[in-house]
C-alpha cells in the first residue's frame, strides 16, 4: 500500500485534544489525481465525530466526512482508507482511560464508526493519531484492546486495525515502549494478521516534521522495528506519517526510506505521505497538486 494523507478535517485540532472548528473538506479531485498515479492508500484524518462525550455520531459531519471517503474508494479498485481519529489520545486536555475521556465514552464512539463501516473490507480502522504522554503505557495499550473489542462487535469483523503507540507514534520509540504490550492485543475475530502496528516517522533534524529539509533516511530506525516485527511473530506495521519538503536532501533521502519500505513489504506493508488534501502548496511538507495540475517536487520523486 502506498499513498498520502488527505488533511482537512483535523484542522484546528490540538495536541491536548481540543478544537475549534468543523474541519475543511479535502477536495475530493484530488483522489482521482493520486489513484491516476497508482496510489492506493489514503488517510482522512478527523478531529470532531461526537460533539459530545458518550454520545452520537454528528449526522451532518459524518455525511461530509464519508463522502470524502466514498471519493477515495471509487477512484480507484484497490484503494484503501484509513479512517483516523486525530485527536492524540485526548479530549480538551485529559488523557482516554487516564483520567480523561472513559474507556468506555471511547469504544462508544468507535463502535458507532465502526458500524458504518461494517460491510467495507477497503476501511482500515486507525484507532487514534499519536498518542503523546501518557500517563501509564499498559493502560493505554488496555485502551487499545477495548477499542479493537468494540470494532469487532459493531460487525466489522474483517477489517485491517491500526495500533498505535505511544510518544507520538514514533517508529523508534515501539520496540521499547508500547510495543512490548501491544503485541499482546488480541483480536475477537481470531489470530493477529489484521491488528497491524501505526508509526509515524519523519526525517528532519528533530523528527518533527515541520522542516523543508531532510538529514536521515530513517533506515537504520526503521531495520529495528523490522526486526522487532519479526521477532515477535512476524508482525505487520504501517507507516502512516512519514514526508519532508520539497528540497533535495529530502527527495534523496525520502526516496531512500520509501525503498527501504518496499523491499520489507512483508513486514511494513504501507506507507501515506504528509500531506496534502486541504493543505495548500505554501505548506512546508505540502504534497497538495499545484493550481495547474502538476505535483510537488517531492511527491514526483516519491519511491522512483
Amino acid at each position: 500500500l502506498g499513498g498520502v494523507n488527505t488533511a482537512g478535517y483535523d484542522f484546528s485540532v490540538s495536541t491536548d485534544g481540543s478544537f475549534s472548528g468543523t474541519g475543511i473538506d479535502p477536495p475530493v479531485s484530488q483522489y482521482t489525481h493520486f489513484s491516476i498515479q497508482g496510489v492506493n492508500l489514503y488517510r482522512i484524518p478527523w478531529q470532531l465525530m461526537t460533539p459530545t462525550l458518550g454520545g452520537p455520531i454528528d449526522e451532518p459531519f459524518f455525511a461530509r466526512y464519508n463522502a470524502t471517503v466514498q471519493a477515495a474508494l471509487v477512484s480507484s479498485a484497490n484503494a484503501y482508507v484509513i479512517a483516523d481519529v486525530h485527536n492524540y489520545a485526548r479530549w480538551n486536555g485529559g488523557i482516554i482511560g487516564q483520567g480523561g475521556p472513559t474507556n468506555d465514552q471511547f469504544i462508544n464512539f468507535w463502535s458507532q464508526v465502526a458500524a458504518k463501516y461494517a460491510k467495507n473490507d477497503r476501511i482500515i480502522f486507525g484507532i487514534m493519531n499519536e498518542p503523546h504522554d501518557m500517563n501509564s503505557v499498559p493502560d493505554w495499550v488496555d485502551t487499545v484492546q477495548a477499542a479493537v473489542n468494540a470494532i469487532r462487535a459493531a460487525g466489522a469483523v474483517s477489517q485491517y486495525i491500526l495500533m498505535p503507540g505511544c510518544s507520538w507514534s514514533g517508529a523508534q520509540a515501539l520496540p521499547t515502549e508500547a510495543g512490548p504490550l501491544l503485541v499482546n492485543v488480541t483480536d475477537p475475530a481470531g489470530g493477529t494478521s489484521k491488528l497491524l502496528f501505526d508509526v509515524h516517522k519523519y526525517l528532519d533534524s528533530d523528527g518533527s516534521g515541520t522542516q523543508a529539509d531532510c538529514v536521515t533516511n530513517n533506515i537504520d530506525v526503521l531495520t529495528t522495528l523490522v526486526e522487532f516485527l519479526q521477532s515477535n511473530g512476524n508482525r505487520q506495521a504501517i507507516l502512516s506519517e512519514t514526508g519532508g519538503g520539497s528540497t533535495a536532501s529530502c527527495e534523496t533521502n525520502l526516496n531512500q526510506e520509501l525503498a527501504y519500505v518496499k523491499a520489507n513489504s512483508d513486514t511494513l506493508i504501507g506507507f501515506a505521505i504528509w500531506a496534502a488534501g486541504s493543505f495548500d502548496t505554501s505548506y512546508i511538507l505540502s504534497v497538495t497538486p499545484k493550481s495547474d495540475g502538476t505535483d510537488q517536487s517531492l511527491w514526483s520523486q516519491a519511491g522512483k
